[in-house]
């Protein structure tokens, strides 16, 4: 399984011929990857928020790609024209890669039409476990720290965890430290940083953390690949 972290919360995952990617937010400065260079046949949001789903749709179309998400997301966006697969939370789908089962997270989530001043409900927030390639990847999209999050360990073997710093928005550091040892994964990158002032954080310094606890971990920079 190969790993391409694109920057804030997008992650891609390619093996075997299938390509998916996860929360397609591309357009920040500084971020490596042109949407026009990005080829998928499925694309996963967690939730609704802009810097989740900024580039789903054009991505969607440029690919004929299938886009999953919670029911309503998945609704909402089937009306933008492109095709979905909804589920929910506690829910799973197989698809012809492995099997993608979404799980709670604490947060909001809405679609937000600036031109019209206007907030669209997209369903309760969630988080993946993909099972892909004999690895289990886990996303935790944008959360706080919940004890919950204990489950993800006890019941899966998390090859490697993409957790959230940054605080103001989600957990941060301090938290993201506690959530790694509950979840469990044998490896944690750092997602969702440093893309707004309002979020920046030091990830090698959290990966420091997190092996002061006995954890790995291994910070990605937007662009880069990672055999797992």
């Amino acid at each position: 399984m190969q790993l391409i972290y694109h920057g804030h919360s997008c992650v891609q995952v390619v093996h075997d011929g299938t390509s998916l990617i996860i929360d397609p937010f591309l357009t920040p400065p500084g971020f490596k990857t042109s949407l026009a260079d990005v080829r998928v046949q499925y694309i996963l949001l967690t939730h609704g928020h802009f810097d989740h789903t900024a580039d789903a749709i054009a991505l969607a179309k440029q690919n004929n790609a299938t886009v999953v998400a919670t029911h309503e997301l998945a609704t909402y966006l089937a009306w933008q024209g492109v095709q979905t697969s909804g589920l929910n939370i506690g829910g799973s789908i197989r698809l012809p890669f492995g099997r993608v089962k979404m799980t709670q997270a604490f947060h909001s989530s809405s679609y937000i039409i600036e031109s019209d001043q206007k907030i669209v409900y997209a369903g309760m927030p969630g988080r993946y476990i993909l099972e892909m390639g004999g690895k289990t990847l886990y996303h935790a999209g944008d959360t706080g720290l919940f004890s919950d999050l204990k489950l993800i360990g006890e019941r899966h073997a998390i090859d490697v965890a993409c957790l959230p710093i940054g605080d103001t928005f989600t957990m941060g550091p301090e938290d993201a430290v506690v959530a790694a040892q509950w979840v469990r994964a044998k490896c944690v990158i750092p997602i969702h940083y440093n893309t707004f002032p309002a979020i920046q954080q030091d990830a090698d310094a959290f990966v420091r953390q997190l092996a002061a606890a006995g954890v790995q971990g291994k910070v990605l920079k937007p662009g880069e690949t990672w055999e797992l």
